[in-house]
């Protein structure tokens, strides 16, 4: 054996090893990493007292996660104002049970859900490359088996929650007035924000978006209308990003540089309006605390809960 035969293959031993090594990283490590991200957002009047928004989302719960379970249910320690669940809860047909454990706690706390496309249907073994294409982003075929759903809707209401699925309401938060407006999941088609479209009123403190999967046309809707925060899920943060770089994909038509975290939205931000407007609302989008269990990795995109402060602008 020459040399350079040597070292080519001492190379290809080492980019195995590293690329094993990050399957395992990725699959055994990572996607347990359950962390809380905090964010400050200026969007309430002048003078106004701090509201505290936990959000939780994407956890494609299966019966057996039990750290998972009650990893989210220690997140009432927090004691929030408001709870908002962002949908794609269920990854199994008898999985509502553990979600509605998970959620018990944190239902002792005023709060909204909007559902997700999992909240319906089941996961389904796909090639894993898909995830990087455009192929996976399409909506799941109406013959995927039903989960629970209205068992799941059923029990969160139960709790007291707001279903905001395509509806508009107000509610009163401590000192607060905040009117909250959501859409069921545009990945599958179900948004229906032409019903429940409304100028945002006028005598609240902030009229508040909850929507699944942040696609493009209900975030224009919704900014034009005057919401000022938009919460979203869906994107997992891209779910396997690169470091330094972040997401590759967001699984719908939101750029990758809103994939997670908190940025900016206004009436054409994905196209023919790339200048951010002076009162521009805000938008944040959760990396969701699961996977599929098709797919139950994750590499440089911690699962994650959210606390978001609202102060004054």
């Amino acid at each position: 054996m020459t040399s350079t035969t040597r070292a080519v293959l001492q190379t290809l031993a080492g980019v195995t090893a590293a690329g094993v090594a990050g399957v395992a990283y990725a699959g055994l490590v990572e996607r347990n990493l359950f962390t809380l991200r905090r964010f400050e957002v200026p969007v309430l009047p002048s003078g106004s007292a701090p509201l505290r928004i936990l959000q939780v989302s994407d956890l494609h719960l299966t019966p057996g996660q039990r750290r998972k379970i009650e990893w989210v249910r220690e997140l009432a320690s927090l004691t929030p104002d408001f709870v908002v669940n962002s949908g794609d809860n269920l990854a199994a047909v008898d999985a509502v049970p553990g979600l509605l454990r998970a959620m018990e706690p944190l239902m002792d706390f005023p709060g909204a859900f909007v559902l997700g496309s999992n909240d319906r249907y089941g996961p389904v073994p796909k090639n894993p490359a898909r995830y990087l294409t455009r192929d996976h982003a399409r909506a799941p075929r109406a013959t995927r088996p039903n989960l629970p759903v209205d068992d799941l809707t059923a029990g969160l209401r139960a709790g007291g929650w707001l279903d905001l699925d395509n509806a508009r309401t107000t509610v009163a938060v401590g000192p607060h007035r905040i009117e909250l407006v959501g859409v069921d999941d545009p990945h599958i088609q179900r948004d229906r924000y032409a019903a429940v479209s409304a100028p945002a009123a006028a005598d609240v403190a902030l009229t508040l978006g909850l929507v699944h999967a942040p696609y493009q046309r209900v975030l224009d809707a919704m900014t034009a209308d005057g919401v000022g925060l938009i919460l979203a899920g869906h994107t997992h943060g891209g779910q396997l990003a690169l470091p330094f770089y972040g997401a590759l994909v967001t699984n719908c038509d939101l750029d990758t540089g809103r994939a997670k975290g908190l940025s900016r939205w206004w009436p054409g931000a994905g196209g023919d309006v790339p200048t951010q407007p002076e009162r521009a609302a805000y938008l944040h989008v959760s990396a969701g605390l699961g996977t599929s269990p098709y797919a139950p990795v994750r590499f440089a995109c911690r699962p994650e809960a959210t606390l978001l402060t609202l102060v004054s602008c």
